[in-house]
């Protein structure tokens, strides 16, 4: 089973990610967290399975999307979980930056479900092949 873990503060936008999700694979289990200290915390006491993958927002209060980043590379058991950035931001640098960091993709939160979904399943296909 495929595991991913949804980070963002705005209880929307996870939800229509995992519909989004559900809509590519049903089978997928999404677990959720508003901002990245509760992500590091549920990731390091085990609250929930290793992910295949996180989507994480950048703007998020506590514990924003760089800061969770630069955390998660630190740590020997979670550095190799493949991270997409999942944000409004359409900045050049934000993505530059994040991709620095490590991220394996960055994703603008579409205007469109379909666009979302059509998005989600090529990180999906990219993110399970090299896993």
């Amino acid at each position: 089973m495929t595991h991913i873990l949804i980070i963002d503060d705005d209880e929307d936008d996870r939800e229509l990610l995992t519909i989004a999700i559900h809509e590519v694979d049903p089978s997928i289990h999404c677990a959720m967290a508003r901002n990245g200290e509760e992500a590091l915390h549920g990731l390091k006491v085990m609250e929930f399975p290793k992910p295949h993958v996180i989507f994480l927002d950048l703007n998020m209060p506590r514990l924003n999307g760089d800061q969770f980043m630069n955390e998660l590379r630190k740590d020997r058991e979670l550095h190799d979980i493949p991270v997409v950035i999942y944000t409004t931001s359409k900045l050049k640098e934000d993505a530059e930056k994040m991709r620095a960091l490590g991220a394996s993709d960055f994703l603008t939160k579409p205007t469109s479900f379909n666009e979302l979904c059509r998005s989600v399943k090529e990180i999906l296909a990219k993110v399970t092949t090299h896993s």
